[in-house]
């Protein structure tokens, strides 16, 4: 029978061909980089033949720990449809062990399978000094490329079985999303920092995911390598161990698959008033409860929110790798979190697609819908300015810090929410559209797309520069600067949101009909 789902797997890329141009570019464009990637790794591979022993041990350790990861993860924080789902072959009288081994032989005729099946064979040219070590890296190559495919093959019926609605697929796009955010800069840093720390901290890493699951299958050859025959055998055997177990749970999966009903959407119900009834009952108080209740369940919210928590990261990682002191990198956390906290207000009349014309049919609804759409972005700002304030000069052991850290944030905030309010009502660009994906970013005709995100970020920073000056003339000259820096930063940020809230108002009520048409293009 895995002849069968062999000749349906190569049928599934005939079928290909026949897709649209868009679709089709696209599976060109993944073909033509899998493959690139497959040769650079493929020459480095070889290469490592005549490197040292101990450079090449944690390059091919931890290069395959995080192809296994990868293979394992992926699929659950960015799920896609599986054409091979084993749910499909519930009605044909197979048993789930037949499913489950044609699946797993299917599995190899995919471009990801294809590109570490090389990849991983390269790695024997890598421990090809001796016989002994070339035929422990055929084993411990056969054993790390077939735990590949069948982790991806089981993480794929996970996604497509458990994470099928909207609602779980989008969590997991956010939290993929700020997994690769975070993780990436931290291990390009890592790796691009050298000299014996970079080089220790690897091999220490390497010497850990060796004895895991991840990395037991490319260290056989290695410790081979080495001399250290015992310790080969018993990674060798974990790596057995690992795929044995894999193996088993990818059956017993596909067993309960087989029995067991898609998933549907949950339907909540929600009693009450929920926000309404928090509120005044004026226009200002129902545009900001019905603005809190999109923050509260849209999707399309939290992956804008993702952006506010990332950037600090990679900021102090970048500032730590080019050697700046903790003492004053602790000190950036906060304004630059408030920076795109308040940018994010810039588009947010988009968001609202056809329901936008509820505030342009209520005739001059400008300033309560500008003062409204600020309430989430302030009720988030005020403990995140004075908690994460405070903690930031504790952390730095820098107390005289704390007005300009404060002056400075709050500045950024309310620049950013006055920019924002005039940018969202005179240049709104297409965005994403309630129901689709949270990262699903419609076209756009012109510039505006472009433009709009970068001037109102641009404006927010530049408008808040006094403050920073001061702030950071009060870290590095006088503590006095500081006090200058909180006074100038709360009267240009007050200032500039009030003045960019009324300018703001009177674009949308002139404008009402051309930002519903905006809005609908969206």
């Amino acid at each position: 029978m895995a002849s069968e789902f062999l000749r349906l797997r190569l049928r599934q890329f005939a079928n290909a061909g026949q897709l649209g141009t868009p679709q089709l570019v696209r599976v060109i464009i993944g073909v033509v980089y899998a493959a690139a990637m497959t040769v650079l790794l493929v020459l480095v591979l070889i290469g490592l033949r005549d490197a040292q022993p101990d450079t090449a041990r944690t390059a091919v350790v931890l290069g395959g720990s995080v192809v296994l990861l990868g293979f394992f993860v992926v699929p659950l924080l960015f799920p896609v449809s599986d054409r091979m789902d084993p749910r499909a072959f519930s009605l044909f009288g197979f048993t789930p062990e037949t499913v489950a081994r044609g699946l797993l032989a299917a599995s190899f005729l995919s471009v990801p399978a294809i590109a570490v099946t090389i990849v991983g064979l390269a790695t024997v040219v890598t421990w090809s000094a001796t016989v002994g070590t070339a035929l422990l890296a055929v084993v411990g190559a056969a054993i790390g490329v077939v735990t590949c495919v069948l982790a991806g093959r089981v993480s794929l019926s996970i996604s497509a079985f458990a994470l099928a609605t909207r609602r779980a697929r989008e969590a997991g796009v956010v939290v993929g999303v700020l997994a690769l955010v975070v993780l990436v800069p931290g291990l390009v840093l890592l790796v691009l920092g050298g000299g014996t720390e970079a080089g220790g901290a690897l091999g220490a890493l390497e010497s850990v995911l060796g004895w895991t699951p991840l990395g037991a299958a490319w260290a056989v050859a290695a410790d081979a390598a080495n001399g250290q025959w015992v310790l080969a055998v018993l990674k060798l055997l974990i790596a057995g161990a690992t795929l044995a177990l894999l193996w088993l749970g990818w059956k017993g999966l596909v067993a309960l698959m087989a029995v067991t009903p898609s998933q549907e959407e949950s339907v909540r119900e929600h009693s009450g008033l929920g926000w309404f009834a928090r509120t005044p009952s004026t226009p200002t108080g129902a545009v900001a409860a019905r603005v809190l209740t999109y923050w509260a369940r849209d999707p399309r919210y939290y992956a804008q929110l993702v952006i506010v928590p990332v950037v600090p990261v990679i900021a102090i990682l970048v500032f730590l790798f080019v050697g700046i002191p903790v003492e004053y990198t602790a000190l950036l956390p906060v304004p630059v979190m408030c920076v795109f906290l308040g940018w994010v207000v810039h588009n947010d009349v988009a968001f609202d697609n056809t329901a936008i014309w509820l505030h342009v049919a209520s005739g001059r609804l400008g300033l309560a819908d500008r003062i409204g759409r600020t309430v989430p972005v302030v009720l988030i700002a005020i403990p995140l300015i004075g908690i994460g304030s405070f903690l930031s000069v504790l952390f730095a052991d820098q107390l005289s810090a704390l007005p300009a850290v404060l002056g400075a944030s709050t500045c950024l905030v309310l620049t950013g929410i006055g920019i924002g309010s005039v940018f969202s009502a005179r240049f709104p660009y297409a965005a994403t559209r309630p129901g689709d994906g949270a990262f699903t970013q419609p076209q756009s005709p012109g510039a505006t797309w472009a433009l709009a995100p970068g001037f109102s970020l641009l404006g927010t920073v530049l408008l808040s520069t006094p403050s920073i000056v001061f702030g950071v003339l009060g870290v590095f000259a006088d503590p006095e600067y500081a006090w200058v820096s909180l006074w100038t930063g709360v009267g240009v940020g007050v200032v500039v949101a009030m003045v960019g809230i009324v300018w703001g108002a009177r674009i949308f009520d002139r404008r009402g009909p051309e930002l519903l048409a905006a809005a609908q293009r969206s």
